[in-house]
């Protein structure tokens, strides 16, 4: 019927501090870290490819993110050698969730309308692993 990725709960704590350093537009460090807790693997463990991926990812799209120099310089930067299996499915829903709200001309930034979601996950299960967010009592 379609693709399905179970995620551990784990994971899903950790995509999830991944979303909310995305959406709380948080320091580069911050981001990259949240993604090498993830697993990724770089060339050159570019914090600020990591960093400016992310946001690609799940922020919102910037006039930047249509220049085809941007792209190169992140990719001259950095390459992905190794990108995490549970965060594959969770992106590819993002990506197509906003291209359907580009073609209606609406620019969300998936990591702020996922934030609630990720923030509960944090809530529920972060204190069982051992990725949990040191400022949660703050949110």
């Amino acid at each position: 019927y379609g693709q399905v990725k179970r995620l551990t709960t784990e994971e899903r704590v950790k995509i999830a501090n991944l979303i909310l350093s995305i959406a709380d537009k948080e320091s580069d460090e911050a981001i990259a870290n949240n993604f090498r807790i993830l697993g990724i693997k770089t060339k050159t463990d570019s914090t600020k490819f990591l960093a400016e991926f992310g946001r690609l990812m799940f922020g919102s799209f910037e006039a930047k993110h249509l220049d085809h120099s941007w792209h190169r310089e992140l990719h001259e930067r950095d390459r992905v050698l190794y990108f995490p299996n549970e965060l594959s499915m969770v992106y590819r829903t993002a990506l197509l969730l906003r291209g359907l709200a580009m073609s209606l001309q609406f620019n969300p930034s998936v990591g702020e309308a996922w934030r609630h979601h990720a923030l509960e996950t944090i809530r529920l299960h972060g204190a069982a692993t051992a990725t949990t967010r040191e400022d949660l009592k703050t949110r």
